[in-house]
């Protein structure tokens, strides 16, 4: 059985609620007795109900996180961020991995919603169309914090990165290089950062008085490596000028390369590649992949950081007023574009 404050009590002949007040350092409670009790609790190896605590501080120090994928290397660096800051703050995390689908999502939340959590955090599933599931959270004045993969149409707190501008340096950069004929890898259809990577790709072709060819955009819905390599295998066969490539997600561009190098063509000679996040194997890979870099703890971190303060205003029952972070990105450029093309 668990030692409670009465055992402690009886043991030194004291009432429940000195024991109570030398525990939390009660100054009404004397040097002395407040050592004895402390003494008293770790000999009997006391640990604090913390149901009880949670009951009256209508706290449980625990926040749900729902992420696509727990083995992509993005998102277990956002975990790592995340955890950072939640063990500093003493918050327990539950980590749930929708798997890209909606109605795992959503089951998820419910899950989450029933454990009484304090906040959640969420990258949402490729196949979350309808976001009735996210506003639930907030009807129940749960306070919620979008990150990377998010539904601009809901109203609350989200930390992103300008996926546009950073869809654009690498766009631009291939320009700059000399490619002329750029294809763009694409994520799936629904996500908005795999929509504003599309735009930002499409924007600055124009803006450089480049054509642009539906034709050259290939959707990789499941954004693996195989997929990767099925992509370069279609384009291949589909169009023949083309010199460069600005590739969604670097286990994709991984792909692609291993099926070039496969096919004995050259990159950055004959086709240039630019990547996106920045995973650790694009410096390892042969040749090593430019890359947008993607702050994916620093993303976890700040996440965490913007939740805390909501679920704190949300105990002292002040509004929430929904904020947007924007982290910064950079391009790290490696061999795929070297300037010797």
């Amino acid at each position: 059985m668990p030692v409670t404050l009465k055992d402690i009590a009886e043991k030194l002949n004291i009432s429940i609620t000195t024991v109570s007040k030398a525990l939390k350092d009660y100054p009404d409670v004397s040097k002395k007795t407040k050592r004895l009790v402390k003494e008293t609790a770790s000999l009997l190896n006391y640990k604090p109900n913390s149901f009880a605590v949670n009951l009256r501080t209508k706290e449980s120090k625990t926040i749900g996180l729902i992420i696509p994928e727990i083995v992509h290397h993005f998102f277990s660096s956002v975990i790592n961020g995340i955890i950072n800051q939640a063990e500093k703050k003493g918050y327990l995390v539950i980590i749930l991995q929708s798997n890209e689908s909606y109605e795992l999502e959503k089951k998820q939340i419910d899950l989450l919603l029933a454990k009484r959590v304090d906040g959640i955090l969420i990258s949402l599933a490729n196949e979350s169309t309808d976001y009735s599931h996210l506003n639930e959270i907030l009807n129940q004045n749960v306070p919620l914090v979008m990150f990377d993969k998010i539904a601009k149409l809901v109203n609350c707190s989200k930390v992103i990165i300008n996926d546009r501008q950073a869809a654009a340096i690498a766009t631009q950069h291939l320009i700059d290089i000399g490619c002329k004929h750029i294809a763009h890898f694409r994520g799936p259809l629904l996500p908005q950062n795999s929509i504003d990577r599309f735009l930002g790709y499409k924007k600055t072709l124009l803006d450089n008085n480049l054509k642009y060819d539906s034709s050259l955009v290939y959707i990789s819905d499941d954004m693996s490596f195989e997929n990767g390599k099925t992509n370069i295998s279609k384009m291949l066969s589909e169009h023949e000028h083309v010199d460069g490539i600005f590739i969604n997600t670097d286990l994709v561009a991984v792909g692609a390369i291993a099926e070039l190098n496969n096919r004995g063509i050259k990159v950055p000679e004959d086709i240039a590649i630019v990547g996106f996040s920045n995973w650790f194997m694009s410096s390892v890979i042969s040749p090593k992949l430019t890359t947008i870099n993607q702050p994916g703890f620093d993303m976890g971190k700040q996440s965490f950081k913007l939740l805390y303060k909501e679920i704190k205003a949300s105990k002292k029952n002040n509004p929430l007023v929904p904020k947007t972070v924007v982290l910064d990105t950079d391009l790290i450029i490696r061999e795929t574009t070297s300037s010797t093309r």
